[in-house]
Protein backbone atom coordinates (compact mmCIF):
# COMPACT_ATOMS: atom_id res chain seq x y z
CA UNK A 1 0.00 0.00 0.00
CA UNK A 2 2.57 2.44 1.10
CA UNK A 3 4.49 1.62 -2.29
CA UNK A 4 1.55 2.23 -3.89
CA UNK A 5 0.84 6.24 -2.31
CA UNK A 6 4.36 6.40 -3.35
CA UNK A 7 4.03 5.55 -7.05
CA UNK A 8 1.01 7.62 -7.04
CA UNK A 9 2.50 10.94 -5.78
CA UNK A 10 5.71 10.03 -8.13
CA UNK A 11 3.74 10.19 -10.99
CA UNK A 12 1.61 13.04 -9.49
CA UNK A 13 4.77 15.30 -8.97
CA UNK A 14 5.89 14.63 -12.71
CA UNK A 15 2.44 15.74 -14.17
CA UNK A 16 2.55 18.68 -12.19
CA UNK A 17 6.18 19.46 -12.65
CA UNK A 18 5.65 18.93 -16.09
CA UNK A 19 3.39 21.68 -16.39
CA UNK A 20 5.86 24.79 -15.47
CA UNK A 21 6.67 27.23 -18.28
CA UNK A 22 9.94 28.28 -18.90
CA UNK A 23 9.13 32.16 -18.73
CA UNK A 24 7.37 31.86 -15.32
CA UNK A 25 10.81 30.21 -14.03
CA UNK A 26 12.07 33.25 -12.52
CA UNK A 27 8.75 33.77 -10.77
CA UNK A 28 8.83 30.71 -9.01
CA UNK A 29 12.37 30.71 -8.15
CA UNK A 30 11.51 33.84 -6.30
CA UNK A 31 8.65 32.84 -4.63
CA UNK A 32 10.13 29.49 -3.60
CA UNK A 33 13.44 31.27 -1.67
CA UNK A 34 12.74 32.36 1.94
CA UNK A 35 15.04 35.44 2.15
CA UNK A 36 12.21 36.92 -0.38
CA UNK A 37 9.50 36.72 2.37
CA UNK A 38 12.04 38.49 4.67
CA UNK A 39 9.64 41.74 4.30
CA UNK A 40 6.53 39.70 4.86
CA UNK A 41 7.40 38.59 7.92
CA UNK A 42 8.73 41.54 9.31
CA UNK A 43 5.37 42.97 8.63
CA UNK A 44 3.75 40.02 10.54
CA UNK A 45 5.48 41.61 13.98
CA UNK A 46 4.19 45.10 12.45
CA UNK A 47 0.63 43.77 12.46
CA UNK A 48 1.20 42.41 16.02
CA UNK A 49 2.26 45.98 17.30
CA UNK A 50 -0.91 47.88 15.30
CA UNK A 51 -3.17 45.61 16.57
CA UNK A 52 -2.16 44.64 20.03
CA UNK A 53 -0.41 46.75 23.59
CA UNK A 54 3.45 46.56 23.02
CA UNK A 55 3.15 43.79 26.26
CA UNK A 56 0.56 41.55 23.92
CA UNK A 57 2.81 42.52 20.90
CA UNK A 58 5.62 41.31 22.36
CA UNK A 59 4.51 37.71 23.87
CA UNK A 60 2.03 37.05 20.67
CA UNK A 61 5.65 37.82 18.32
CA UNK A 62 7.84 35.31 20.73
CA UNK A 63 4.97 32.40 20.06
CA UNK A 64 4.39 32.64 16.60
CA UNK A 65 8.72 32.77 16.27
CA UNK A 66 7.97 29.42 18.88
CA UNK A 67 5.85 27.70 16.58
CA UNK A 68 7.82 28.21 13.84
CA UNK A 69 11.17 27.25 15.11
CA UNK A 70 9.87 24.28 17.04
CA UNK A 71 7.49 23.28 13.07
CA UNK A 72 11.08 23.52 11.66
CA UNK A 73 12.90 21.66 14.01
CA UNK A 74 10.72 18.42 14.10
CA UNK A 75 10.46 18.99 10.67
CA UNK A 76 14.24 18.13 10.34
CA UNK A 77 13.68 15.16 12.88
CA UNK A 78 11.04 13.58 10.64
CA UNK A 79 13.22 14.65 7.13
CA UNK A 80 16.58 12.97 8.70
CA UNK A 81 14.41 9.67 10.25
CA UNK A 82 12.55 8.82 6.67
CA UNK A 83 15.48 10.08 4.37
CA UNK A 84 13.48 10.08 1.35
CA UNK A 85 15.34 11.31 -1.83
CA UNK A 86 14.14 14.59 -3.37
CA UNK A 87 12.70 14.09 -6.53
CA UNK A 88 15.17 16.14 -8.37
CA UNK A 89 18.01 13.46 -6.68
CA UNK A 90 16.09 10.37 -8.24
CA UNK A 91 17.57 8.98 -11.04
CA UNK A 92 14.73 7.44 -12.61
CA UNK A 93 12.81 10.40 -12.70
CA UNK A 94 15.84 13.22 -13.25
CA UNK A 95 15.73 12.93 -16.78
CA UNK A 96 11.80 13.56 -17.54
CA UNK A 97 11.53 16.52 -14.85
CA UNK A 98 12.10 19.93 -14.72
CA UNK A 99 14.84 20.85 -11.88
CA UNK A 100 14.96 24.58 -11.14
CA UNK A 101 17.71 23.76 -7.51
CA UNK A 102 18.85 20.96 -6.51
CA UNK A 103 19.12 20.57 -2.96
CA UNK A 104 20.77 17.58 -1.38
CA UNK A 105 19.01 16.98 1.86
CA UNK A 106 15.62 14.94 2.16
CA UNK A 107 12.17 15.38 1.09
CA UNK A 108 9.69 14.22 3.22
CA UNK A 109 8.10 16.61 4.68
CA UNK A 110 8.04 20.14 3.35
CA UNK A 111 9.48 22.46 5.55
CA UNK A 112 8.52 25.59 3.68
CA UNK A 113 5.39 24.52 3.36
CA UNK A 114 5.05 23.10 7.36
CA UNK A 115 6.89 26.11 8.52
CA UNK A 116 4.56 28.83 6.23
CA UNK A 117 1.58 26.80 7.11
CA UNK A 118 2.13 27.04 10.95
CA UNK A 119 3.31 30.85 11.25
CA UNK A 120 0.09 31.80 8.82
CA UNK A 121 -2.44 29.82 10.54
CA UNK A 122 -1.09 31.20 14.07
CA UNK A 123 -1.11 35.30 12.63
CA UNK A 124 -4.55 33.91 11.44
CA UNK A 125 -5.75 32.53 14.91
CA UNK A 126 -4.50 35.25 16.70
CA UNK A 127 -5.58 38.03 14.56
CA UNK A 128 -8.99 37.01 12.89
CA UNK A 129 -10.89 39.12 15.53
CA UNK A 130 -9.14 42.53 14.76
CA UNK A 131 -8.97 41.92 11.49
CA UNK A 132 -10.99 39.86 9.23
CA UNK A 133 -9.36 39.91 6.03
CA UNK A 134 -6.34 38.14 7.61
CA UNK A 135 -7.37 34.80 6.41
CA UNK A 136 -5.79 36.38 3.23
CA UNK A 137 -2.02 35.13 4.53
CA UNK A 138 -3.25 31.90 3.40
CA UNK A 139 -1.84 32.54 -0.22
CA UNK A 140 1.59 32.70 1.04
CA UNK A 141 1.71 29.31 2.39
CA UNK A 142 -0.30 28.00 -0.67
CA UNK A 143 2.12 29.47 -3.03
CA UNK A 144 5.23 28.19 -1.34
CA UNK A 145 3.61 24.74 -1.18
CA UNK A 146 2.69 25.12 -5.29
CA UNK A 147 6.74 26.20 -6.03
CA UNK A 148 8.07 23.56 -4.01
CA UNK A 149 6.39 21.55 -6.72
CA UNK A 150 7.29 23.72 -9.50
CA UNK A 151 11.24 23.52 -8.88
CA UNK A 152 11.43 19.82 -8.85
CA UNK A 153 11.94 19.22 -4.90
CA UNK A 154 8.70 18.22 -3.30
CA UNK A 155 6.50 15.52 -3.75
CA UNK A 156 3.00 16.86 -3.71
CA UNK A 157 2.57 14.47 -0.87
CA UNK A 158 5.43 16.32 0.88
CA UNK A 159 4.11 19.86 0.57
CA UNK A 160 0.38 18.22 2.17
CA UNK A 161 1.54 16.14 5.18
CA UNK A 162 3.80 19.43 5.18
CA UNK A 163 1.30 21.65 5.48
CA UNK A 164 -1.09 19.20 8.21
CA UNK A 165 1.79 19.36 10.30
CA UNK A 166 2.05 22.80 9.73
CA UNK A 167 -1.80 23.26 10.90
CA UNK A 168 -1.18 20.91 13.84
CA UNK A 169 1.43 22.89 15.50
CA UNK A 170 -0.56 26.57 14.43
CA UNK A 171 -3.56 24.87 16.65
CA UNK A 172 -1.33 23.38 19.20
CA UNK A 173 0.60 26.34 20.05
CA UNK A 174 -1.82 28.69 19.55
CA UNK A 175 -3.89 26.87 22.52
CA UNK A 176 -0.71 26.95 24.83
CA UNK A 177 -0.61 31.06 24.18
CA UNK A 178 -4.27 31.52 25.25
CA UNK A 179 -3.74 29.58 28.15
CA UNK A 180 -0.13 31.41 28.98
CA UNK A 181 -1.33 34.36 27.75
CA UNK A 182 -3.88 34.55 30.59
CA UNK A 183 -1.80 34.78 33.05
CA UNK A 184 0.90 36.81 31.44
CA UNK A 185 -1.01 39.21 29.84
Amino acid sequence: MLEQLKQWDRELFVYLNGLGIETYDNFWITVTTIQNWIPLYITFFIIYFLAFHWKKALFTSLFILATALSTYGFTNIVKNFFLRLRPNNQPEIADIIRILQTPDNYSFFSGHSAVSMAAALFLILSLKEKYPWIWAVLIWPLMFMLSRIYVGVHYPGDVLVGAAVGIIFAIIFFFLYQRSGKRFI
